[in-house]
């Protein structure tokens, strides 16, 4: 039987829009997983780390730590970004108050990242770990010495404790 040209018109549609491919999701797959584990491993969660040479003290502050440079003074050094820069004991013997080797590595930090000009007034964020024993003394002068270098945000690491009553 012969085909109108209608009927000749609709079959080779038909075939045309039959061939159309599906979505292959296994290439998509691939680039999803791909980015959660590089998600995953390049989470940033700000955590104290664990060091047991020396011992925060506790407070009731809920605020949470940010990424930022982070001075460790324990019993017998000061540390910037986990490297050694000064030992406690000539710390005492240092007179006036800024610390000249603590100045060089915070100004040798600042000049590796420019700070924009929006925050020039509040100045760089730095955190200051310090043992609970250490005197205040040492911490007003660790302080001062931020403060020449132009890092005037200060912040003091604390262990959370429960809510007060």
């Amino acid at each position: 039987m012969k085909m109108s040209r209608r009927a000749k018109r609709m079959s080779r549609n038909h075939k045309r829009n039959a061939q159309k491919s599906a979505l292959n999701l296994t290439a998509l797959m691939d680039i999803f997983t791909i980015l959660v584990f590089f998600l995953m491993l390049n989470q940033n969660d700000s955590e104290v780390q664990n060091n047991d040479a020396i011992q925060l003290p506790k407070s009731v502050a809920t605020n949470e730590l940010k990424d930022t440079v982070r001075i460790l003074v324990t019993v017998d050094d000061v540390l910037v970004q986990g490297r050694p820069v000064i030992k406690m004991s000539e710390v005492a013997k240092i007179e006036g108050e800024i610390i000249p080797a603590l100045k060089k590595e915070l100004d040798y930090l600042a000049t590796r990242s420019p700070l924009p000009e929006a925050l020039k007034e509040f100045g760089r964020p730095i955190t200051i770990m310090g043992d609970k024993n250490t005197p205040y003394s040492v911490l007003k002068r660790i302080m001062d010495t931020c403060a020449k270098a132009e890092f005037n945000n200060i912040s003091l690491a604390v262990n959370q404790k429960g809510e007060a009553g």
